[in-house]
């Protein structure tokens, strides 16, 4: 059937949160309908905050009732999370369940330093029904600890160094793919972390990178171009380049530390090698 717009799937959320039980305390739209940006192919994503934790089945049968279809879940099971999946009206809708202790126990471990898309999410929610749950949240996330950020910033700057720099193009053989790739994914992630964290945003997920990272005031030139050449590039030491570049401007606007010091040595003597073997083959 025809998507509908953020306006449209924002009035199906309604509908399905004015339906379920008291049990569901909190209610909270999230992803890109919350953010105003939902297209053709987004779907409804919602967390529900209960009073008590609830099995399973037992969210199976509330979204029933709510007049969800064809339901599913995903993810691991057996935990205090639950996750259905199911249509309503033909929209695709996501549901995560979260008992109130545990909601409240993730925003704490959040402000501590774990690292989630959760804490985005959460601060860039709507509240569909509300306790004035999510209110305290965004208050509390609505501040980035300037102790976090270093952490986090040193924290992603780890790998970078504590091998022979020669020794990383053993990832350009023949038949290393899948290796390179790692590599280079990992490393993407590590300069999302430190980006965020120097201008005090709550990492989302990576889709919608290039609308995502627009804003940001402190970044690279060219953040979201650079990370998909980097993962695009057929040719092994040119995607390995551009990824170290980009490593290597990233911690220069990092502030000083053991590791980021470390890496801004270190990730510019692999540019070094890298240039040199590129070199040597005409590239």
């Amino acid at each position: 059937m025809p998507r509908s717009s953020t306006g449209a799937l924002r009035e199906a959320a309604e509908r399905i949160a004015a339906e379920l039980p008291p049990v569901v305390e909190e209610v909270v739209l999230t992803g890109s309908v919350s953010r105003g940006v939902a297209d053709e192919i987004s779907d409804i994503e919602m967390l529900l905050v209960t009073t008590t934790r609830l099995d399973l089945t037992e969210c199976f049968e509330h979204a029933s009732r709510v007049g969800l279809v064809n339901l599913d879940t995903w993810g691991t099971q057996g935990t205090e999370v639950s996750r259905v999946f199911g249509y309503y009206e033909g929209l695709p809708i996501e549901t995560i369940w979260w008992p109130r202790e545990f909601a409240q126990a993730t925003v704490s471990a959040l402000l501590s330093g774990e690292q989630s898309a959760a804490a985005e999410a959460l601060a860039n929610g709507i509240a569909l029904r509300t306790i004035g749950l999510l209110e305290t949240w965004q208050q509390q996330l609505g501040v980035y600890p300037e102790a976090l950020a270093a952490a986090r910033i040193e924290e992603s700057a780890f790998t970078w160094g504590g091998f022979h720099p020669r020794g990383y193009l053993t990832l350009a053989r023949p038949g290393e793919r899948l290796a390179l790739v790692e590599y280079l994914y990992n490393d993407a992630v590590r300069v999302l972390q430190i980006i965020y964290a120097l201008n005090r945003v709550w990492q989302p997920t990576s889709k919608r990178l290039a609308d995502r990272v627009r804003g940001l005031p402190v970044k690279p030139e060219r953040l979201a171009e650079r990370i998909e050449l980097a993962l695009t590039e057929p040719d092994p030491l040119r995607a390995m380049l551009v990824m170290t570049e980009l490593q290597a401007d990233t911690a220069d606007l990092a502030p000083p530390g053991p590791n980021i010091d470390r890496a801004r040595r270190w990730l510019r003597e692999v540019i070094a090698v890298l240039r040199e073997a590129g070199d040597s083959r005409g590239l």
